[in-house]
């Protein structure tokens, strides 16, 4: 690839911005297209095990992350009604000596910033905002896409379009044909609080902490390297608002949790500014390449976030994707299906995991005990062993 035409990127997400990078580290020249105006955080923080920082230390981005990130010494697990913990998996340095990265949680506006300013400082990334595509048509040259920005309407060439543009992608449904987003029947709602506001953050500052309960799960870790709480609360629930991404009611978060111990009912009562988001998946049926035109992250393999994989895995599809444009034999769309080839058995395992742990996390009465015996019995080394092989994959593994 380096010497054609650039990549055309539609999406300045975590996905987008990634391969950016990737691709200019590589000699790749990119056109990185991004419809909002202003880039601003979605979201709030997020977790990115080993497969994910092993990539962004060697993109030489570890000591950006280390400043705003934390790296936690443990995910506990606790059982909600009682409190107690069920297991207690080590991160800390069993990540670094098991697997050669660390653990990190981070706001996602943070890691945002910080591949916003390594993309900016390449010079073969060219970062468009305000910008609309229109259409796209491709040929065996490669691809043209029809854009507005500024009120004004142009054409742009590329040797490849890269749809990173989430899991509504207009990428996947209006150029690839693909469905819609489809809604999972759980709200997420999001929020943070200030570390010193929490008498009870000193207790779990050092752990992400995930509680289980029946109907609905809370995540909370610290981010901002250390000043801030993360706060998640998963819920079954129906979604009847406009939009996927609105204002929460703090009285429908405080009562779907009116039951739980002391301690998260009172980290949710704390929060303001809460904000809920639909929680879809891309369909089953998604077509990853059609020609030159590729789909990555979210739009196509948009995961429930039980497993905590989804920004690893549009980061691990930036370094393959790189990997399959930069090889020396096959055309490019050649190089593109072998790509989707080896990306998505893995992807899609990690979806089917993050499906069952869903159902798992919110069991109730005797399957919630058995749940809990199960992960009491298993203990932190058996519960590492498991997720073996997806902390531990490295590029070079496939």
């Amino acid at each position: 690839m380096p010497g054609h035409p650039p990549v055309v990127i539609v999406g300045a997400g975590i996905a987008g911005l990634t391969l950016s990078l990737c691709l200019a580290r590589a000699g790749i020249r990119v056109t990185l297209l991004e419809r909002a105006p202003v880039l601003t955080e979605v979201g709030a923080g997020l977790q990115l095990s080993p497969n994910a920082t092993n990539i962004l230390f060697h993109l030489g981005l570890g000591s950006a992350l280390d400043a705003t990130g934390v790296r936690p010494e443990a995910v506990v697990v606790r059982e909600a009604m009682t409190g107690k913990t069920l297991v207690r998996m080590p991160l800390g340095d069993t990540m670094v000596s098991r697997y050669g990265a660390p653990y990190v949680v981070i706001h996602r506006g943070d890691l945002q910033q910080v591949l916003l300013q390594a993309v900016e400082n390449e010079p073969r990334v060219r970062l468009s905002l305000g910008v609309e595509v229109v259409a796209v048509r491709q040929d065996a040259e490669g691809v043209e896409v029809d854009i507005v920005a500024g009120g004004e309407a142009t054409t742009i060439r590329g040797g490849v379009l890269v749809g990173a543009d989430g899991v509504r992608s207009m990428v996947r449904e209006k150029v690839m044909g693909g469905g819609a987003a489809i809604y999972s029947g759980r709200t997420a709602w999001r929020a943070t609080i200030a570390a010193d506001d929490w008498p009870d953050a000193g207790h779990y500052a050092e752990d992400t902490t995930l509680w289980l309960g029946a109907g609905a799960h809370l995540v909370h870790y610290n981010i901002d390297a250390g000043r801030a709480i993360n706060i998640v609360a998963v819920i079954d629930d129906k979604w009847t608002d406009e939009g996927w991404d609105v204002p929460g009611d703090r009285r429908q978060i405080e009562a779907a949790f009116a039951a739980w111990p002391i301690a998260p009912r009172a980290l949710i009562g704390l929060a303001s500014g809460w904000r809920k988001w639909a929680l879809c998946g891309a369909p089953d049926d998604t077509p990853w390449v059609d020609g030159r035109v590729v789909l990555i992250g979210d739009a196509v393999h948009a995961m429930l976030p039980f497993v905590a994989q989804g920004a690893a895995m549009a980061i691990e599809d930036a370094r393959m994707l790189t990997a399959a444009l930069m090889a020396s034999d096959g055309t490019v769309q050649e190089r593109l299906a072998l790509y989707a080839e080896l990306r998505k058995p893995r992807a899609e395992r990690v979806v089917a995991m993050a499906r069952r742990n869903g159902t798992v996390y919110h069991l109730g009465g005797v399957m919630a005990r058995g749940r809990d015996l199960v992960l009491r019995l298993m203990g932190p080394q058996r519960l590492l062993q498991a997720m073996d092989w997806i902390y531990g994959w490295r590029p070079e593994d496939i």
